[in-house]
């Protein structure tokens, strides 16, 4: 029968192998946190091999990504759907062992942890939405919802100002369902790091208001009573520092950073074989070391357990035990076409001539009485870029609810969506300035490459933002997230745009959408109904001319009504324009190429206007055609006064036509 410092050997000499044979990787976190792994997982997690799915397990996320394969091996000794053979492969094209955890790629990965610090911000994440979930779902005698986040991270994670972000609001809410486990090794890539970081991370958590607990992190006993210490404070979360050896086991490269990121080397590997007694051929485990991990039995039989308590509840009250099904599998409710369709019109019908801001909480006025699962929050503007409801119930992890001020942390916040979206449940939308989307680049980089559905409301999107200056007028920011793949960017320039770009940013299930609005008013456009769905299209033929136009002007947001005047006075002298309205074009660039064709006829010159960096429009418009664009910063003025300096007037548009002509 293995003992315990088997299975947690079975870990390290996995991690060696598949480093070794990869020579690429880091060795040295999955050896040194192999104790505090088997204690967790074996001895606390509640997961089923069988169903990574399951909808009340644990939630696992390893931080520290770089040390993928502590997940690996330990996705592949309890029994999920991970054979050998893809350990042998890890780091190799098409490899579910990719070199950091990827969310899809492998059975039980439940989030992508690649830039370090956002895995423990989606573990607040995953928390928060537990909570949430359980406050609207869970009845007397019924708790559906009731289940841990775990997260390991390291001293990168620290270090990440995100971390201080999502953990100072983990404290705020009193997640008592989060415990954290804090690798303290003492070493980074550039080496040891009292040179860099000498924080005093106990007290600093104890500030955010946390559980903090000191362990041996090699000492099974003491991890498994702070554990269970951990799961008795349920106001608070809790972090375990950990104090380990990278590396552990190796004895010529344990405690120091030669093992961090690269491998040990065949002469090392055989050295540590022999000093941790692990006799073994790489990639070989004992079935006595596979039977003391197995967790498959363990998790069918917590898994059976709960669908018991979900059929008591089913049948106490059905309409919830429908509803969290339905929300837990993403399907929008029965009434949604019905509703949607009535939005478009009645918004459409009104025609208002309002700021894109004002028109996208109209929506989100309409929408939120439709969809239970929607969860708003801003972070900080609530009342600038208006993202609230009436029908919304502020939530700070005290009382039950549905809006979330996260202050002034885009970064967290967005990130912290992800994890909400990746919990399941809940469909989470966070407002903030286009300007400080570039806070937050890297975690909408992460929703749209795990393909979530979470939407970004981004107000004051331009110059015409204003007197607050240069700092927070958006030049290149637009740019920069249509750049993103599988991102969705959404610049409408009408009420009814803005509504068409809310339903299908809720409609879309592969991707993530960004909101760019105005502070400026748009034009009041009552569109032609025929029109709605060429919306949906991303972009579509606005206006047209008899026969074959001259030029095509291409335009979005509140340069979509300068484009119309423009295009009046030129059909007035004889130049005939088609406009285009333009409010996406990722989703444009998704359709097939006879209606992109039909829109942007080739060999018709073309204009674009758009009060943002020029460059981008050039794919459209071609060196022959012309932008109307800003190509450096801002100023500090009334918006309207801005626009007239930076050329978004209808005489420089028709004079910029006339030159491509």
């Amino acid at each position: 029968m293995a003992t315990r410092q088997d299975l947690c050997n079975a870990i390290r000499a996995l991690s060696m192998d598949a480093v070794q044979k990869a020579n690429s990787g880091h060795p040295g976190a999955p050896m040194g946190m192999a104790e505090i792994a088997e204690v967790l997982w074996n001895h606390h997690l509640r997961h089923n091999p069988t169903n990574p799915n399951w909808a009340d397990r644990d939630r696992f996320v390893l931080s520290n990504g770089h040390g993928s394969m502590l997940i690996y091996s330990l996705l592949h000794l309890t029994g999920y759907d991970l054979p050998m053979d893809e350990i042998k492969t890890f780091r190799q094209l098409h490899s579910k062992c990719a070199g950091h955890p990827e969310y899809s790629y492998a059975p039980g990965i439940e989030t992508t942890t690649g830039p370090l610090g956002q895995g423990i911000t989606n573990a607040v994440g995953f928390a928060m939405a537990e909570k949430l979930m359980a406050d609207q779902f869970n009845k007397p005698g019924h708790d559906i919802v009731d289940h841990y986040t775990y997260c390991f991270l390291g001293d990168g994670c620290m270090m990440e100002g995100v971390s201080h972000e999502a953990c100072a609001l983990a404290g705020t809410w009193g997640l008592g369902k989060l415990v954290a486990f804090w690798d303290d090794n003492g070493i980074s890539i550039d080496g040891h790091i009292e040179g860099w970081y000498t924080d005093d991370t106990a007290k600093r958590f104890e500030a955010y208001g946390w559980h903090v607990q000191s362990v041996d992190g090699h000492d099974s006993a003491a991890i498994d009573a702070a554990v269970k210490a951990a799961k008795k404070v349920t106001d608070k979360p809790s972090l375990i520092c950990c104090k380990t050896i990278i590396g552990k086991g190796s004895p010529n490269k344990a405690g120091s950073h030669d093992c961090h990121g690269s491998a040990l080397g065949d002469a090392e590997v055989a050295v540590t074989r022999a000093a941790i007694g692990w006799s073994h051929a790489p990639f070989e485990i004992p079935a006595d070391v596979y039977a003391g991990w197995d967790g498959k039995a363990k998790g069918s039989k917590l898994e059976t357990e709960w669908d018991s308590k979900f059929e008591a509840y089913a049948k106490a009250f059905p309409e919830e035990a429908a509803e969290f099904k339905r929300r837990m599998a993403g399907d929008l409710p029965a009434n949604w076409k019905q509703a949607t369709d009535a939005l478009i019109a009645a918004t459409n019908e009104k025609a208002e001539g309002i700021a894109t801001r004002k028109a996208s909480q109209n929506a989100i006025t309409a929408l939120a009485i439709v969809l239970p699962e929607f969860l708003g929050g801003s972070a900080d503007l609530t009342g600038s870029n208006l993202t609230a409801a009436p029908s919304f119930k502020h939530v700070s992890g005290k009382e039950p609810g549905n809006y979330i001020s996260y202050g002034v942390r885009e970064f967290g916040m967005f990130a912290i969506m992800n994890g909400m979206a990746l919990h399941g449940g809940l469909l989470p939308f966070g407002g903030t300035f286009h300007m400080f989307s570039d806070y937050a680049k890297s975690a909408l980089r992460m929703a749209a490459l795990m393909k979530q559905r979470t939407i970004a409301v981004l107000s004051h999107d331009s110059i015409g933002q204003g007197e607050d200056g240069p700092t927070h007028q958006p030049i290149e920011n637009t740019s920069g997230l249509r750049y993103i793949p599988n991102m969705d960017v959404w610049r409408p320039g009408s009420s009814t745009e803005t509504a068409v770009a809310w339903v299908a940013a809720v409609e879309r299930k592969n991707g993530p959408s960004s909101l760019v609005l105005s502070r400026q008013n748009v034009a009041g456009i009552k569109h032609d109904a025929a029109q709605f769905d060429l919306m949906r299209k991303g972009g579509y033929v606005f206006s047209d001319v008899a026969g074959k136009a001259d030029v095509i002007i291409i335009a979005n947001g509140s340069e979509l009504d300068l484009a119309v005047k423009a295009a009046a006075e030129l059909n007035a002298a004889g130049t005939k324009v088609r406009v285009v309205s333009m409010p996406s074009t990722n989703v444009f660039d998704r359709q097939d190429k006879a209606y992109r064709d039909s829109v942007l006829t080739a060999g018709v010159k073309r204009v674009a206007v758009e009060a943002a960096h020029s460059d981008f429009w050039r794919k459209y418009v071609g060196l022959e055609g012309a932008v109307v664009g800003i190509d450096t910063f801002g100023e500090s003025a009334p918006g309207g006064v801005l626009l007239k300096h930076f050329g978004f007037t209808v005489e420089n548009v028709v004079a910029t036509v006339k030159s491509v002509l």
